[in-house]
């Protein structure tokens, strides 16, 4: 896999808003991908330096919606997503940079 195939988006919320001062970035990345592919896919593409990637799997949840011929009960995708911590000596990645 190529480094645009693993890193899928940025996840954009107030708690990761709070982290890019301290060097700490969240992507949404492929679910098969590992804590060493995801590290080597992000110093790729921001040419960074990473120190340690954490990742977590979410479950999709269920979604109950009621219609005229009953209720529908359908289920939400998992992701998983990476919580990248970069060097204290690397540059910031600028495209979040330029959101502060």
């Amino acid at each position: 896999m190529n480094a645009q195939e693993i890193i899928l988006k940025p996840i954009m919320t107030e708690k990761s808003y709070a982290g890019f001062p301290n060097k700490v970035y969240t992507f949404l990345v492929k679910l098969d991908a590992n804590k060493v592919e995801i590290k080597k896919a992000v110093e790729e593409l921001f040419e960074v330096q990473v120190a340690r990637v954490n990742t977590i799997r979410v479950k999709g949840t269920t979604k109950t919606r009621r219609t005229k011929n009953g209720k529908v009960i359908g289920r939400t995708s998992d992701y998983k997503k990476a919580v990248v911590f970069l060097k204290p000596e690397s540059k910031a990645i600028a495209f979040f940079e330029s959101l502060n």
